[in-house]
């Protein structure tokens, strides 16, 4: 039997207390034959990388080496670059399944990023199936948001009539509340039927017990991930 150990730490807060703690873990690696790569040991720094996080005196900090990469990225340059995400949604008696996924390109198929479901509580069943597909959309946005905020958005509900819906005066609060929320997305609802949103409407069917967590319909403003500055 082979065993891999990874990040693990001596520390303390004076030199000659580190020095003991370290001649301590030293000479169990030599009883237990446990071999160290001399390579990726460092002694006596002040702060280090430990489970991909910098750690020093300050306390625990986002690795900013891994974060430029990402702020470094340029800019798309075309619409090939910049192409929208596209949820699925449905929902059935219980349940809502959801679907998030982007195309390669114009004309290309949808490539999966994640799947989701989950079963109605008992108030929710007794929604109208209009809000019961609505209901799958804000699972969606909130199961995904984190993808969403500040990205073009094509959602394909299982309900021709939530278009209609949405334009409609005289609606009830909770539906209010949540058209609110749609306003905080760059989406666009598009008609797919049954028939062509099969995965979407396999999950909302699927029946599994577990402890349920609630849809949060209401999403705060430090959720906001994303921000744009005018360029020279």
């Amino acid at each position: 039997m082979e065993v891999f150990m990874d990040d693990f730490s001596v520390y303390i807060d004076s030199f000659e207390a580190c020095l003991s703690n370290l001649s301590k873990v030293l000479k169990r690696c030599i009883d237990t034959n446990l071999v160290l790569n001399f390579e990726k040991c460092h002694f006596m720094v002040t702060e280090g990388i430990v489970l991909g996080h910098l750690v020093s005196n300050r306390g625990i900090e986002v690795d900013r080496a891994k974060t430029n990469i990402i702020s470094s990225l340029p800019n798309p340059t075309s619409i090939r670059e910049d192409l929208p995400f596209e949820l699925m949604c449905d929902a059935s008696n219980s349940a809502l399944g959801a679907i998030l996924g982007q195309r390669a390109g114009i004309g290309q198929p949808v490539h999966v990023i994640a799947y989701a479901s989950r079963t109605m509580d008992s108030a929710q069943q007794n929604y109208t199936t209009t809000e019961k597909e609505l209901l799958a959309i804000v699972f969606a946005l909130d199961k995904f948001g984190s993808y969403l905020l500040s990205s073009r958005i094509i959602i394909f509900p299982d309900h021709v009539a939530l278009r209609y819906l949405l334009k409609k005066p005289d609606a009830k609060p909770r539906l209010i509340r949540w058209m609110l929320l749609f306003q905080e997305f760059d989406l666009e609802i598009r008609d797919k039927k049954g028939a062509e949103n099969s995965v979407a409407d396999h999950l909302s069917k699927i029946e599994k017990e577990s402890e349920l967590i609630p849809i949060r319909d209401e999403f705060p403003d430090e959720q906001l991930l994303h921000s744009k500055s005018a360029t020279p």
